[in-house]
């Protein structure tokens, strides 16, 4: 487990070291483990949502039905903004989209030892091990987070000019 937040991956240039509210002055060490474990979590769900926006924004899209017996395609929802999507969507496919991430809440749960106890370097699927010395799984770590944090901000833009149009002028270019 890290000594403090300032041994734990993620403090990297240009900020540096950010905790303007001082959250990490206020929880237990296992309350700032749940926090990474957040924001890791929220990190790749964003890197997946904003690749996904982009191809949806591309034009690609699956072949065929989604529902069949609903007359829906995957066609059609790709013409539709995400929310539009969501609602035309059958709600047969919303429970399997929904049930899938309770069973994927339910595992990441049960895995020993949890997240909040296992430190920093908690990697159930051995993923870090590829990384020879400490400096390159480091350098993964801090990748990740910088990625995942760029996606979050990526998504927050993508959200604001659907409901507010106009309000990021650059993606009015690409979408």
């Amino acid at each position: 487990m890290a000594k403090t937040v300032l041994d734990m991956p993620g403090i990297q240039a240009p900020i540096g070291y950010f905790d303007p509210v001082g959250y990490s002055t206020k929880v237990s060490d296992e309350g700032m483990l749940w926090f990474r474990a957040a924001e890791l979590k929220h990190s790749r769900v964003a890197m997946l949502a904003f690749t996904g926006w982009c191809i949806n924004g591309a034009g690609i899209h699956f072949p065929g039905y989604l529902s069949k017996a609903e007359g829906v395609t995957f066609e059609s929802l790709s013409k539709m903004a995400p929310k539009d999507a969501w609602e035309a969507m059958p709600t047969s496919g919303k429970a399997q989209i929904v049930f899938s991430i309770f069973i994927a809440e339910v595992v990441t749960e049960m895995i020993k030892p949890h997240y909040t106890l296992a430190g920093d370097d908690f990697d159930p699927i051995d993923g870090l091990k590829r990384y020879k010395t400490e400096e390159a799984k480091l350098k993964a770590q801090n990748t990740e987070l910088a990625n995942g944090r760029l996606a979050m901000i990526g998504m927050m833009g993508f959200s604001a000019a659907l409901y507010y149009p106009g309000s990021v002028p650059a993606i009015g270019t690409f979408f």
